[in-house]
């Protein structure tokens, strides 16, 4: 490490809204939750999910009671695309529940994608580009404006194909892919340009989901750029707008709850925080601490609070129960308190405790998934 690292490094700007309003808020109402566990959840496991698998974990998202699952890349892999395909072809998708597929701001890849989609009864398509300065410059060698354009075209094609299949209902989203790093006009001039090109109205909304594809600040920095997106967008009665908490700085939680303040709708996240590089926001957490504050996470019934289990099953990453720090033998009642013996009396025999180390994600396919099994920490 550097003994100054102000020479590599520089502190995030605050944003500057002088009445933010988001300190004084409290979350009264759950937002609407979209699970994301059988797409980025899954690209950060060791072995991704196969097709069993992931319709294994598709049910039981469903049996917990979300209503908008992210269900594949369609365009990435062949894997992805036929997982959608069964999902529609098979009848799997309860009536009250959008799959949702994600897909870059490239014309081959969202034909691809909203092949997919065909015979689908209600679907979200997330297309997404960077609009952060470095990607300008150093990954698409484009100037701001060439970067709306990008946006606006990719959301036009969608719309031009969505038309060519009237079976099915589209919602569209869009994500300015870096939100966090790019400056707050730009992505509100791309986030309008995207809403106007879909013609956002209250009866056919948007959903603007405003990740921290990297988490470069604290929570409260996101909060104010939530706040200030929330006041300034062109069409906020049209829009629904969504956090991605990513947990680079080990704070998704708190960035979640404090854009939810700052005037976010929706959460996206996996059930227990799995994802690319340090994770997603963990959506039990999140709900769990709006439940302790009185707030009910969501409609469904509490009793369809998750288990582990399935999810380790689908994931082959075990879910530790919780240990006392004594071991696992220690779950036996405690004896009575005892003083401590003198020197000349008997030494008092200590029953043998075994330890037991908290389970981690297996680094192997071959540590078998077993719930509750002591792993390498």
């Amino acid at each position: 490490m550097l003994p100054d690292p102000s020479r590599k490094y520089s502190a995030f700007p605050p944003v500057a809204i002088a009445d933010r309003q988001w300190p004084g808020r409290v979350i009264d109402t759950p937002p609407v939750w979209m699970s994301t566990d059988l797409r980025d959840g899954n690209q950060s496991l060791f072995e991704p999910m196969n097709g069993e698998r992931k319709m294994r974990m598709f049910k039981t998202l469903c049996a917990i009671g979300f209503k908008e699952i992210e269900v594949a890349f369609p365009s990435a892999s062949q894997t992805d695309f036929d997982f959608v395909r069964g999902l529609i072809e098979g009848g799997h998708v309860p009536q009250d529940v959008t799959i949702e597929v994600l897909t870059q701001a490239r014309e081959h890849l969202i034909r691809r994608t909203m092949e997919s989609l065909k015979g689908a009864r209600r679907a979200i398509v997330h297309v997404y580009n960077a609009t952060s300065k470095p990607f300008r410059d150093f990954v698409f060698g484009m100037s701001k404006a060439e970067v709306v354009t990008m946006a606006v075209d990719a959301v036009t094609l969608i719309r031009q194909l969505a038309a060519e299949q009237p079976e099915t209902e589209f919602i569209l989203e869009y994500s300015p892919e870096t939100f966090t790093a790019t400056e707050l006009d730009f992505a509100l001039e791309v986030c309008d340009a995207v809403t106007a090109a879909w013609g956002a109205t209250r009866d056919n909304k948007v959903i603007l989901n405003l990740p921290t594809t990297v988490e470069v600040a604290t929570p409260n920095v996101y909060a104010d750029q939530i706040e200030w997106m929330h006041r300034h967008l062109a069409r906020r009665d049209s829009v629904i707008l969504s956090l991605h908490p990513h947990n680079d700085r080990g704070t998704a939680v708190a960035a979640a709850e404090l854009g939810l303040m700052a005037g976010a709708d929706r959460v996206e996240g996996c059930l227990f925080g799995n994802g690319e590089r340090t994770g997603n926001v963990d959506i039990v957490t999140l709900a769990l601490n709006m439940y302790s504050q009185a707030c009910t996470p969501a409609s469904t019934s509490p009793t369809s609070t998750p288990s582990p289990v399935p999810s380790s099953t689908a994931t082959s990453c075990p879910s530790t129960r919780a240990i006392p720090t004594r071991g696992i033998s220690s779950s036996r009642p405690s004896p009575a308190p005892t003083r401590m013996p003198s020197r000349r009396a008997s030494p008092l025999k200590r029953r043998k405790v075994t330890p037991i180390r908290r389970g981690t994600c297996p680094t192997s396919p071959s540590i078998p998934p077993t719930w509750g099994a002591a792993t390498t920490p």
